[in-house]
């Protein structure tokens, strides 16, 4: 095959035993890799209805035909797990250099089972795979572990995906980190892998995957600086970061600010991109072959602690949850966050959220100076720091924060469940349903939690949308752009027909930010040109929003094991009430729009609208019959 090393790396560290796995052909080509690729094994070999911390939830990383090769979005990785946060299908995505790094070991994947007995860390090299005692490294934050392991390597080229404290700790949304800051953020797997005592996954590797026809390969590489310059969306994400958006979001009243209160942020101007490339940034970092450069690397200190730029800097979605959410408007002081979050390792946005919960329970008196033991009031910066550190180590109020907002406002009781802004237990990142409409569905309908990269946004297909967004969404079929605050037919179809063409990226491993259906460096058609010169296969676009649907529907029954469908299918009480301020004042989700739009999601994409299950036909259909079995 081209593009794949063919080879699948199986761990079982209760036994400490390790095999490689040779599939076939036809397996890649039905899964491709990434999240579909590792669904198939949990689906395989998670039992239903276990506790997220059971060893015998099956955690999975895998890469795909494209990760490393050279071109823009393509070193990325995905880890699948039964989630600890929300307690269904578990779903994360990380860039950096690790994922290119994993497949020039020559390996696609990594399917791990079991506990080991006391910490281990996994060292990959060359085809070669043992396991270590990561006893010395138990309790190091992770640029710690980083230093530890390449003097122990003897090699500063290692790249190496690990678990920070907060993981050994359980807390619920941790993550897991490659080069100190880039993090499989989303639904807890650090967390996983924490209650499996393995620490690390180091790899090195100098083969390099072979591609079916080099020459298209190196038409499309050249096309990217060229296009990048060309495409000013691009182009900002480069030069500020994605925290390019944040000014226009406060502008047009879609900010989330004090918990979600609210759409505008009166002091959003202290902590835009412009704002921190004017002022903290020192750097723009990247992923492996990519010319976007859109990471960002800041230095500064707060209150005489100082800021590293070995830990990156803030996104959006972290400015959002640790700045607008909470009221806080003190940049240096969020990239202080950003930094802890990055060495304890935990997803950002569900930490600032809960984060911004705690605030509002504390501002309505359900929790209490005495629980806390300080005050911690929306635009308290210090507070937010202290909160912060309580929760990576689960000290105090920190312990049950740590459990997530959703939890969190279950062991608080006293009516903290209405300041609650999560789906299916996840935190709702930092783009607002009330303004984007299509998204009010998307984050409910989501099979692992709220989440705003799983579909296009809304204010993408407008009218007045630049042509070459309406053209590339017009290759999808999307030719009748609508306004973003209606959840009609046309907007439930640009939702689903984006979420399968965002799947087949989860699957691909891509950047959504290099290959999309709209604003991206390339669009649909240049995603099939490369699917077929890495892989030499006759890819076509409806396979690829095959493989998309597919993927849908494995995470979509993994949670129907669970017992969970429709009725997990919700949004939290405060989508539906009056935000207050700026241009979205008294703007809310319509419920009665939203909910016929659930019923008719349900319709086109053939699962039960009943039950918001996939059908027994639709699983045949795509060639799942096994899952029925």
């Amino acid at each position: 095959m081209f593009g794949y090393a063919g080879r699948i790396l199986h761990v079982d560290l209760s036994e400490g035993r390790l095999w490689v796995e040779e599939p076939d052909e036809a397996f890649y080509r039905t899964y491709w890799g990434g999240s579909a690729m590792g669904l198939y094994y949990v689906l395989r070999h998670t039992p239903p209805g276990i506790d997220p911390f059971d060893p015998r939830n099956t955690l999975t990383f895998f890469l795909s035909a494209s990760t490393g090769v050279p071109i823009s979005g393509q070193s990325r990785a995905t880890a699948n797990a039964k989630s600890p946060l929300t307690g269904l299908i578990g779903d994360s995505q990380a860039g950096g250099f690790w994922p290119a790094e994993l497949k020039f070991a020559r390996f696609d994947g990594i399917v791990i089972y079991g506990r080991a007995p006391k910490p281990v860390y996994l060292w990959i090299h060359d085809g070669e795979a043992e396991l270590r005692d990561a006893t010395h490294l138990w309790g190091r934050t992770t640029g710690e572990v980083e230093d530890i392991l390449y003097e122990e390597l003897g090699d500063d080229q290692v790249e190496i995906a690990q678990i920070g404290p907060a993981g050994e700790r359980l807390v619920r949304f941790a993550a897991v980190m490659n080069m100190r800051n880039r993090a499989h953020g989303r639904t807890g797997m650090g967390a996983v892998m924490g209650s499996k005592n393995l620490k690390a996954i180091a790899v090195r590797g100098r083969w390099r995957p072979p591609v079916y026809d080099a020459q298209a390969l190196q038409q499309l590489n050249k096309h990217g600086p060229a296009a990048y310059e060309a495409n000013l969306a691009v182009k900002n994400l480069g030069i500020y970061g994605t925290a390019s958006v944040l000014a226009a979001q406060n502008a047009a009243g879609g900010q989330p600010t004090r918990n979600y209160t609210s759409g505008f942020f009166e002091e959003a101007d202290r902590i835009t991109g412009e704002r921190m490339a004017e002022t903290i940034l020192k750097e723009r970092d990247t992923c492996y072959a990519c010319v976007v450069r859109c990471k960002r690397v800041v230095e500064t200190e707060w209150r005489g602690r100082k800021v590293d730029p070995l830990y990156g800097g803030p996104e959006y979605e972290t400015l959002s949850t640790f700045g607008s959410y909470c009221g806080v408007s003190d940049l240096e002081a969020i990239a202080l966050a950003n930094q802890i979050c990055n060495q304890y390792g935990v997803d950002t946005i569900s930490c600032g959220a809960t984060i911004a919960f705690a605030m509002e329970c504390f501002e309505r008196g359900i929790l209490t100076e005495a629980e806390v033991g300080f005050p911690m009031r929306f635009g308290d910066a210090e507070a937010m720091i202290r909160l912060l550190e309580r929760i990576v180590q689960r000290e105090g109020i920190g312990d049950i924060l740590a459990e997530g907002s959703a939890r969190a406002a279950r062991i608080i009781g006293r009516g903290a469940e209405d300041s609650m802004v999560a789906v299916k237990g996840q935190e709702l990142p930092a783009h607002m349903p009330q303004v984007k409409r299509s998204l009010a569905l998307i984050y409910a309908v989501n099979p692992f939690g709220a989440d705003h990269q799983s579909s296009e946004h809304d204010t993408l297909y407008m009218p007045k949308s630049p042509r070459l967004f309406l053209d590339r969404l017009a290759t999808l079929g999307l030719t009748d752009p609508q306004p973003p605050r209606v959840l009609n037919e046309a907007k439930i179809r640009f939702a689903y027909e984006t979420q399968k063409f965002y799947s087949f990226l989860d699957t691909a491993d891509l950047c959504q930010f290099v290959f999309g259906p709209s604003w991206q460096l390339y669009g649909p058609e240049e995603l099939v040109a490369l699917m077929r010169a890495v892989t030499g296969w006759d890819v076509t676009l409806e396979e690829v929003m095959r493989v998309g649907e597919r993927r849908l529907n494995m995470l979509r029954a993994f949670n129907a094991r669970e017992g969970v469908g429709r009725d997990w299918d919700t949004l939290p009480k405060r989508l539906f009430e009056p935000l207050r301020g700026g241009k979205t004042d008294g703007l809310s989700v319509d419920r009665e729009e939203w909910e016929a739009a659930l019923t008719r999601y349900y319709e086109m994409a053939g699962w039960d609208p009943q039950t918001g299950m996939p059908t027994p036909e639709k699983l045949r259909e795509l060639g799942l019959e096994w899952i029925l079995s």
